[in-house]
C-alpha cells in the first residue's frame, strides 16, 4: 500500500496549490484544516478532507495511523505580521504550540519526515543581501519568532542522539508569494490579505480606492522597497521536491525558497497596471517600522539540494495570473 501525505492547512492559498500538485503526481493526500482562512472548494476532490485543528494530537495521530502517513507537510498557521504584533499569544498558540503538538503526534506514530512552511521573516532586517541560510535569524515580530521556534523544535528532534528512526525535516523559508493556478481554479482567496500584488490587483478592479507605497526614500534604485516574488505554483512544486528528497533519505535542512531576484514596489505596481490596463491611484506614505529596504533570497542551497524545476520566474506572469484570478474571485463572491 502506498504511503500517504498529511497536509495541514491544505485548504489555504499555498496549501491548496500544493495539494493539487500532489494529487496530480499520484499521491494519496489527507488534508486537515479548520477553515480559519481556507476554503473547501480549494481542496482537490481526490484528497481526503478532515475538518479539525493541526494541533489536535488525538486527531492527527488517528489520521497518521488510519492512512499510513509517512510525511507531514505543515502549512497551517497565521501569517499577518501586524496582527502578530498586536496579539502575539495568538501566534505562539497557533504557529508554535500547535506545531509542537503536531510534532509530538509524528514522533508517537513513527512519522519521521516533515516539510515545514517557514518564512523569510525569521531574518528580521538582514544586514546582507541576498539573505542566505547562514544569515543571522533576528526576527522582529511574533510571526517570525513563532516560525523560528518551530524550526528550532524540528532541529532538536533531528539532532537527537541514539535514535534509530531519525526524524528528518525540510524547512522552506518563503519570500513573497503571489500568482494563481494557470486554469484559475484556485488562487489567493485569504480574507483581508495584505500582499502588495493582491492589493494592487484589487485596486485595478475598483475594489480598493488606492495602493499605498510605504516609504519612497530607501537606498534602492527607485527609493521603494525591493522584494523577491515567487509564483505560488513554483513554491508548491518545491514542496513536492522536498517530499521526494526526504523519501530518498535526504538529511534535514533549511532552505530559502525564492528566485534570487528582486522587484521594487513601483515596478510591481507598474506591472499590475500593465496587465490590467488600468491606471489606478497611488498614495505615497512614510516608511513602516521594521520594513527592510531589500529582502532577496539567496537560493543556491535549494537548487543544489532539490530537483526543483522553476516554470514561472516572470513578474508579468505572476501579476497576470494574480489579476485574472482576482477578477474571477470578485465575481465568485457576488454570486
Amino acid at each position: 500500500m502506498k504511503k500517504s501525505v498529511l497536509v495541514t492547512g491544505g485548504a489555504g492559498y499555498i496549501g491548496s496549490h500544493t495539494c493539487h500538485q500532489l494529487v496530480e503526481a499520484g499521491e494519496h493526500v489527507v488534508v486537515v484544516d479548520n477553515f480559519y482562512s481556507g476554503h473547501r472548494w480549494a481542496i482537490p476532490e481526490r484528497a481526503v478532507l478532515v475538518e479539525g485543528n493541526a494541533g489536535d494530537i488525538e486527531l492527527t495521530s488517528r489520521l497518521m495511523r488510519e492512512h499510513d502517513v509517512d510525511t507531514v507537510i505543515h502549512f497551517a498557521g497565521h501569517i499577518v505580521v501586524p496582527e502578530s504584533v498586536a496579539d502575539p499569544l495568538k501566534y505562539y498558540r497557533n504557529n508554535t504550540q500547535n506545531s509542537r503538538n503536531l510534532l509530538e503526534a509524528c514522533i508517537n506514530n513513527g512519522v519521521n519526515q516533515f516539510v515545514f512552511s517557514s518564512t523569510a521573516a525569521v531574518y528580521g532586517i538582514p544586514e546582507e543581501q541576498p539573505a542566505t541560510e547562514q544569515t543571522d535569524t533576528v526576527p522582529i515580530n511574533a510571526y517570525g519568532r513563532s516560525k523560528l521556534m518551530t524550526e528550532w523544535m524540528m532541529q532538536d528532534l533531528s539532532d537527537r542522539p541514539g535514535i534509530d528512526e531519525c526524524f528528518r525535516f525540510i524547512a522552506l523559508r518563503y519570500f513573497n508569494v503571489a500568482g494563481a493556478r494557470a486554469d484559475l481554479t484556485i488562487g489567493q482567496a485569504t480574507p483581508e490579505a495584505t500582499h502588495l500584488i493582491k492589493v494592487a490587483c484589487q485596486t485595478a478592479l475598483g475594489l480598493r480606492d488606492s495602493v499605498s507605497i510605504f516609504g519612497t526614500d530607501y537606498p534602492t534604485p527607485d527609493g521603494t522597497g525591493v522584494r523577491d516574488y515567487i509564483h505560488v505554483e513554483d513554491l508548491a512544486a518545491a514542496h513536492l521536491s522536498a517530499l521526494n528528497y526526504l523519501r530518498q533519505g535526504g538529511k534535514s535542512t533549511i532552505m530559502n525558497c525564492g528566485y534570487g531576484q528582486g522587484y521594487s514596489v513601483r515596478e510591481v505596481i507598474q506591472m499590475v497596471k500593465k496587465v490590467s490596463g488600468v491606471d489606478f491611484n497611488i498614495i505615497e506614505t512614510p516608511r513602516r517600522a521594521g520594513d527592510p529596504p531589500e529582502l532577496i533570497a539567496g537560493n543556491e542551497r535549494i537548487h543544489q539540494t532539490l530537483d526543483w524545476k522553476i516554470r514561472y520566474q516572470d513578474l508579468e506572469v505572476i501579476c497576470q495570473t494574480a489579476y485574472e484570478w482576482e477578477k474571477k474571485w470578485s465575481e465568485m463572491q457576488k454570486e
